[in-house]
């Protein structure tokens, strides 16, 4: 278990998640497998303030091709709606673009989650037309529309990176053609929720065009679980209490039908099967004990979901998850 988890078990006046959500009747998955996300990795080319799993350049855990083809196998198998690349940064992987298409050839939606910023290293160059030509959608991490607060996040220079990067998916038709989707995702730079996910798509939008002509199609708000480096700086600032009860005094019950474990799984680059990736980051898999080798040839079963306090991240307020707001 991680220390975040054990953290959050010492502090005072947080109702215990697990029942809360028992109570409303949400405590299984659902009977269908519809997405598949695969963590290829943490390696990482950034390592971004807020970033729940540490990814970094530091790190060397990397998925092989036997995992990444047991996961193909559940996919095609379960015949899932989506298929869901991410990382660390997953472009980084030596077997990524193999496992890029493979995908498609079994899934009509495939997603591959990039920081951008790795789009313009020369190794990497190439992608953006990989992506294109395979019609991938590219949903990409641009925590802010504004230099200033997106470089205090990332790292000098990373904002004027990936405005680039944005304006050649821009010109290779993403965000413009209805086969090549461009989202945004969004996640606050501190201690707080996530403006309504609405609202900021319409900023987003309003603002990257009048600056810089810049088009996409939907932003996603996550909120900020209290894990990884977003964890140690709350206890660094004194908020990690603070923070967790704002959670938790934010639960909203419209939230529980949507929940992300409820239809996907996360699947660690060891083959680790989790219900999400905030529990693959926490270190607590699927309570059933299996990995993703044991799923194959299997038909699927509904399981009980693992539950912890962090969960109030994702039922906080409009909720979240990898897709954004859920409520």
């Amino acid at each position: 278990m991680s220390q975040a988890l054990e953290d959050l078990r010492e502090l005072k006046g947080i109702p215990n998640f697990e029942d809360r959500v028992a109570r409303e009747g949400y405590k299984y998955t659902t009977d269908r497998l519809e997405v598949v996300q695969i963590n290829v990795g943490r390696v990482c080319n950034l390592a971004c303030k807020h970033c729940h799993v540490e990814a970094g350049p530091a790190r060397t855990e990397v998925m092989d091709r036997k995992v990444m083809e047991a996961c193909l196998a559940v996919c095609r198998e379960q015949k899932v709606a989506t298929i869901d690349i991410t990382g660390g940064a997953p472009e980084m992987n030596p077997d990524f673009e193999w496992l890029v298409e493979e995908a498609c050839k079994i899934c009509g939606h495939v997603i591959v989650r990039t920081n951008l910023v790795i789009l313009k290293e020369e190794k990497y160059r190439h992608l953006p037309g990989f992506y294109a030509d395979h019609k991938v959608e590219v949903v990409c991490s641009l925590p802010y529309y504004r230099a200033k607060e997106m470089n205090r996040v990332r790292g000098d220079g990373t904002f004027e990176t990936a405005i680039e990067v944005i304006r050649e998916l821009n010109e290779l038709g993403y965000g413009k053609e209805e086969d090549l989707v461009l989202n945004m995702v969004y996640n606050p730079a501190g201690a707080f929720f996530p403006p309504v996910q609405d609202a900021m798509e319409k900023e987003y939008k309003t603002k990257l065009w009048e600056d810089y002509g810049i088009v996409f199609n939907s932003l996603f708000t996550i909120t900020n679980n209290p894990m990884g480096r977003f964890e140690a700086f709350l206890k660094r600032s004194g908020n990690l209490e603070s923070y967790m009860k704002k959670l938790s005094d934010a639960f909203n019950t419209a939230t529980l039908p949507g929940l992300m474990c409820r239809f996907q799984i996360s699947v660690g680059y060891d083959g680790k099967v989790y219900d999400c990736d905030f529990n693959q980051a926490a270190d607590l898999p699927v309570l059933t004990g299996e990995t993703i080798f044991n799923m194959v040839g299997k038909p699927y079963k509904k399981r009980k979901i693992c539950f912890a306090d962090h969960c109030y991240g994702c039922t906080a307020g409009q909720g979240s998850s990898c897709g954004g707001a859920t409520e």
